[in-house]
């Protein structure tokens, strides 16, 4: 098993949970982290060795990554272990497809890589070296059997987590909300580029709803990669009265209103649990122009493509501003019909995306493709 990166780590782990519950003496030999060795699966490569971004990054891990190709590659050669699951990563992965396949061990991709969004040339690699596709998004199945793979819709691995979110009451007391006035959440992200470009932005967003809105309250969990100081004294520079809050992302997503958020994962976390939302996010001018050109897609908000329509504000690149964001949270939150519209559509997309218990449809495929 092959989970390269923190997200992946997670999704794995519960897979591996599944796999051993119905096949207790199965052996799992993974790259990954800290989730998957507590699942019980066997550490060949921590994933902190292979998990950079960037030209520069890669070149400075250079050592690293390629020992870590090599460790794989004898391990793979030495034991042909009756499957392969590699779990999104795309261009570490896809060097172990092609490996594998050479060697005969069949490959199971969960988690496909966006290749619908850009890069769509490399759906044929994958269908050269990849035997069955286990995806979380509902068009992901349709988009690649029409490249004749063989895929498999299993459900969003959120949704099993999801499970673990506290009720509206109990959110709502943790946070002191009342029955009257607004609880709108700020969510600048998990990156610290973004909590520079985007947190000065909903800040000063906050202080225009205070004017417009009466009676609201803010609140912002702070993500695990993130810390909290640094946070906290950007919000008290700010002027705003923000409640900061160590992680409890659900807990926060749960008891708002609204969420003013970083596009990202986080986005169909809220769309799960129904809470509305404006989407904000800006890269550098650079990656912007280049993204234009190489990214297919309408949307840049997971629950607007899983839609195909836009449900969800979007406030990207230029549009991320203070005033264009407020404008934007004041419309929902002064207009009761237009908030819960979009809660409407939101309880639309919670049903597409399946139902719990993804793990096990998993661990049902991986097992299945073994005794093949």
């Amino acid at each position: 098993m092959s989970a390269g990166e923190a997200s992946g780590d997670l999704h794995a782990s519960g897979l591996v949970r599944a796999i051993k519950a119905r096949e207790p003496d199965a052996s799992v030999t993974c790259l990954g982290g800290a989730h998957l060795k507590e699942a019980g699966a066997s550490i060949l490569v921590d994933n902190r060795d292979v998990s950079v971004v960037g030209i520069s990054e890669v070149l400075h891990h250079g050592r690293k990554i390629y020992g870590a190709w090599r460790k794989i590659k004898g391990y793979l050669q030495g034991n042909r272990p009756n499957l392969l699951i590699l779990i999104d990563f795309p261009d570490f992965n896809f060097l172990l497809a092609r490996l594998a396949k050479g060697l005969g061990i069949p490959v199971l991709y969960f988690i496909s890589p966006q290749v619908w969004a850009w890069r769509s040339g490399r759906v044929r690699t994958l269908k050269r070296f990849v035997d069955e596709m286990a995806v979380i998004l509902p068009f992901e199945q349709e988009f690649f059997q029409r490249f004749g793979m063989t895929v498999h819709f299993v459900g969003h691995p959120l949704l099993d987590r999801i499970e673990e979110a506290p009720s509206r009451d109990e959110a709502a007391s943790r946070y002191g909300l009342g029955k009257n006035g607004f609880l709108v959440g700020l969510l600048p992200g998990s990156r610290q580029s973004e909590i520079r470009s985007l947190l000065p932005e909903l800040l000063a967003a906050a202080a225009l709803i205070r004017d417009g809105v009466p009676d609201v309250s803010f609140v912002l969990p702070v993500a695990p990669t993130v810390a909290v100081a640094e946070v906290e004294s950007r919000v008290a520079q700010s002027g705003v009265p923000v409640q900061v809050v160590a992680g409890d992302t659900y807990g926060v997503l749960r008891a708002c209103d609204l969420v003013l958020t970083a596009s990202g994962t986080v986005t169909l976390e809220s769309a799960m649990l129904g809470t509305p939302m404006v989407i904000v996010y800006k890269v550098s001018s650079l990656s912007y122009h280049l993204g234009r050109h190489l990214i297919k897609v309408k949307y840049a908000g997971l629950p607007n493509l899983i839609a195909g329509q836009r449900i969800v504000p979007e406030c990207l690149q230029h549009e991320a501003r203070a005033e264009r964001i407020a404008a934007e949270a004041m419309d929902l939150l002064l207009h009761p019909q237009k908030l819960e519209k979009q809660k409407r559509g939101l309880a639309q997309i919670r049903q597409r995306l399946g139902a719990p218990g993804v793990a096990h449809r998993v661990a049902e495929l991986a097992l299945a493709m073994c005794s093949k």
